[in-house]
This record gives structure tokens, sequence and C-alpha cells, in this order.
């Protein structure tokens, strides 16, 4: 009987195509964002229904809060020798599956052998820098093949609830979606989860990782990018604010650093802000988004529940989940003002890119006043291209298009479809 769990369909997917291809298959992720369980079971499960002979799918999980994890296998040449062992069959093709494998001191040699075996097929998960997409094709020749899995989308954490949409998006923008999640009935269960993952498993691994000499100021860091979440930033910013609240002394480049290291765990990520119409970006200053908003929300004790910024930041984890290139835009406008010309600046929330796809978006909870949909518009109406604007709302709203060509779409309507 196959077992019963949220079915990650578009990365299974994403799998199945990579299958047999020759290249090293590169599951990259924040821990606990559901990449082990990913290749076991439910990879796993897919090559058992297509024939694959269970044992020849080798697993071996290196991950420092896993207690059945083989201690020994952690030595280079006993792995070695323990995957060759099992792969008894030069014709029969095998899986390998190594999950959190940058525990294993140069694992890079092994993995890229077994890789130049004809009937080997491997697949290796991590949840750091080692595995970012600049280090993938040197670390194994050219010949990795990455992955990026991210929390559940809303739609995902959806799958099997029966409560209203409304009610499970309280749920879904207060404490996110973690996998891990779904087995915990209460908040209080919950709440200490996040907590524990940011203490003893997210801080704990990027400094041990990265040597980091200043702890507090890592954590002030992180505390300083949840705040920000929708907000124009700057290293200069950042410390400006450890500085004046945290009463912390560190210079832009270690907060640079810092920011770049929290990023490289999979915890943020940056949205470069983009001048639209003068086709260039603005090199020292971005937004920030959590990876997911329950650890943002956990990190900051529950206390800045902004729903506007919270709503923002699940628009963008969808648009990255959906494969897009996000940038954060911005159009200037050039008008005379008392007698004087002089130029203004309207923000996009998200110029989402894949391909030749291009769309200009914008989050807005509520529309309110015709000040306030005037001031979600200015920007929107000035671009002066063809691709696509879109608002996207809070109210639970049929999608619609007005005279100037602008679509209008709910955020349940966004969540639940499959594509812009």
């Amino acid at each position: 009987m196959m077992r019963q769990y949220i079915q990650r369909d578009s990365y299974l997917q994403k799998l199945i195509v990579r299958k047999d291809n020759g290249e090293v298959k590169v599951i990259t992720g924040p821990r606990r964002s559901g990449k082990s369980f990913l290749l076991d079971p439910i990879y796993k499960d897919y090559l058992i229904g297509v024939g694959v002979p269970e044992n020849h799918i080798i697993s071996v999980s290196f991950d420092i809060e896993d207690e059945d994890t083989p201690k020994e296998l952690l030595d280079r040449k006993k792995l070695k020798e323990y995957l060759y062992s099992r792969i008894s069959s030069q014709d029969e093709p095998y899986y390998v599956f190594l999950d959190e494998i940058q525990e294993v001191t140069d694992f890079e040699r092994i993995v890229n052998g077994l890789n130049k075996r004809a009937n080997v097929d491997v697949y290796i998960t991590g949840s750091n820098s080692k595995f970012l997409s600049s280090d993938i094709n040197t670390l194994f020749r050219g010949r990795g093949d990455e992955v990026n899995v991210r929390p559940l989308t809303f739609k995902e954490f959806m799958k099997g609830r029966k409560e209203p949409v409304s009610e499970l998006w309280k749920e879904y923008y207060t404490y996110g979606g973690l996998p891990a999640l779904s087995k915990m009935p209460t908040a209080e269960q919950k709440i200490a989860y996040l907590q524990r993952l940011w203490r003893k498993t997210y801080i704990d691994d990027v400094v041990e990782r990265h040597h980091v000499e200043n702890r507090e100021a890592l954590e002030a860091i992180a505390d300083a990018l949840c705040s920000s979440i929708g907000s124009l930033t700057n290293t200069t910013k950042v410390t400006n604010i450890l500085s004046s609240v945290r009463h912390i002394k560190i210079s832009d480049d270690t907060v640079a650093k810092y920011i770049g290291y929290l990023e490289d765990a999979f915890l943020f990520a940056e949205a470069k802000r983009f001048n639209i119409k003068g086709n260039k970006y603005y090199e020292n200053i971005k937004k920030y988004y959590s990876v997911d908003i329950g650890l943002r929300n956990a990190r900051l004790n529950f206390r800045q529940q902004e729903i506007s910024h919270i709503m923002e930041n699940v628009i963008f984890n969808e648009l990255i989940c959906r494969g897009y290139s996000v940038d954060v835009g911005v159009v200037e406008h050039r008008k005379k003002v008392d007698n004087r010309y002089q130029y203004f600046q309207y923000e996009v929330d998200f110029i989402a890119t894949n391909g030749n796809e291009k769309y200009y978006l914008q989050s807005a909870f509520e529309m309110g006043t015709d000040e306030k949909k005037d001031q979600e518009l200015n920007s929107l109406t000035r671009i002066g291209d063809s691709f696509r604007k879109i608002v996207i709302e809070g109210a639970d709203i049929m999608p619609y298009t007005d005279e100037k060509g602008i679509q209008y779409m709910g955020l349940f309507h966004f969540l639940q479809s499959d594509s812009l």
C-alpha cells in the first residue's frame, strides 16, 4: 500500500524528467523544507511504482539531527566502501540518494566517481552554500543539475484540508509552510518547533559552517531582515539599525558577509531593485524576503503581523516557486512642479520574468479609497510597454481587467492557480 503524504507534484515531475540524464541531481533548499522527503519516500515510491527493485535504491542520510544517521559513514572511505558494496551489478540501474551530503568531507569525489558509472543515477541534497548554483558546475565538473525545494506553497498546504480557505490562509500566513507542521495540531507545538529550528538548527548551522565570531550580530541581522520584509534596504541601513537599536558595533562589510551567510542557508532571498525605463539595476538597494513566512514570524515572536507585508512576502515566494526570476521595480517619471521639472519614482512591487514571459505585479491588501488606488496604479500606468500588469488584492474578488488593460485578481485566486 502506498503511503499517504503531501505530494509535491511539481518537484516530483522535475526529478522524473531528470531521471537517468547522466548528471548529479542536486536538491537544494533550507533545512526542514522537504528535500529529504522528496527523495524518500516521494521519489522512491515513484521509482518502485515504475518497476525499480527496492534494493536498487540506496539511501543514506547525514542529517546532523537524525539519530539514525550512520556516523561511521561520515568517513569518506567507509562511505565509498558501503555504497560500492550495495551496487552488485554493472548492468542493472541503481539510484543513490545522499541526504545532507555536505557533512562528508570531500563528498564531491565520491559523487563524481559514482556518476561516472553508467548504471548509477545520483541524487544529493544540501542546505548550504556548497550547493549554490555558482558552485555546482565546479563541484561536479559541469554535470550538476539543480532542483531548489522550498516550503509548501499555499496550494500544497491546502491539499487534503477541509477548512474554509480563509481559515487556512490565517494558519498559513501565521505559521508558514514547513511540512512537519502538518503533524502538529496545536499552536503551542507549531511555535515551539519554529523557534527551536532557529535556535538549534539554522543559526547553529550557519555559525559552525562559516566560523562566525559574532553570533549576537548574526542573530540581530536575522531579526532586522525579518522586520524589514518588503522594505528597501542596504547594508548601511542594517549597520545603523544594529548600532542605534541593539548597540552592536559592526562594519558594513561584516554585515554584508553575514547577510550572505543567511542567504546561503536559504533563509532569506534578495530581490534587486530595477529601473524599468532606465533598464539598469540599483546595485546597493534591495529588498529581502523570508523563504518561509512562519519562520519569519517565529523569529519575531509573532509580534509584527503586518498583513500587507506578509502578503507581499507570500506572493514573492509563490512567484519563485513557479520558476520566475523576481526583481522589484521602479519607474521614474518627470513632471513640472512650480515651473521646474522634477523626477519622481514610483515603485512596482514585482517584475516576474521567465524566458520571454514578463509580468509587473502590485500587491495590494486593500485598495480602499480612490487615492489609495491611484497610489497603487501610478507605477503600472507609467511603464509604457505591453507586458501584462496585474494587481493582486487581499479581497476575494473575481478577476477582471480595467479600461487601461490592468488586470485584477484576488489573493486566493492567485495562490490556487497554476499560472498568472
